[in-house]
């Protein structure tokens, strides 16, 4: 073997190296990407979770305190109608709580669809890129 054989070897050797390691490079910014992507939809997820069950949590004590209330001072004073007014207020206390609820997790669930969707479109235009990178596009 010639001294031009082992430079040609060792020079398409490094071009293997080389283009092996663009290839890798670009695996790990689509998995960076959609890694993040994944993050926020988890980290949303889990805000949703936790919201809904502090909402939850602080209308049952509350519900449960005002009850307790109320039927102490029924018991002490006798008034039926304090206790219908009481119920009254509860009852749409609660309903109104539950509309809250609903509504925030409706508006986190379509934060959610928009970070999926950018993620996608963020993804689509990484690849592009390297797509449009790869065509030699630039020298042309």
């Amino acid at each position: 073997m010639t001294q031009g054989h082992k430079t040609f070897y060792n020079r398409a050797i490094v071009v293997v190296v080389v283009v092996v390691a663009a290839e890798a490079v670009k695996v790990v910014v689509v998995v960076v990407v959609v890694v993040n992507v994944v993050v926020v939809i988890v980290v949303v997820v889990v805000v949703v979770v936790v919201v809904a069950v502090v909402v939850v949590v602080v209308v049952v004590v509350v519900v449960v305190v005002v009850v307790v209330v109320v039927v102490v001072v029924a018991i002490v004073v006798n008034l039926t109608i304090v206790v219908v007014v009481v119920v009254v207020v509860e009852v749409v206390v609660v309903v109104v709580v539950a509309v809250v609820v609903v509504v925030v997790v409706v508006i986190l669930v379509l934060e959610v669809a928009v970070v999926v969707e950018l993620g996608k479109v963020i993804i689509a235009v990484e690849i592009l890129c390297m797509l449009h990178k790869d065509s030699g596009w630039e020298k042309r």
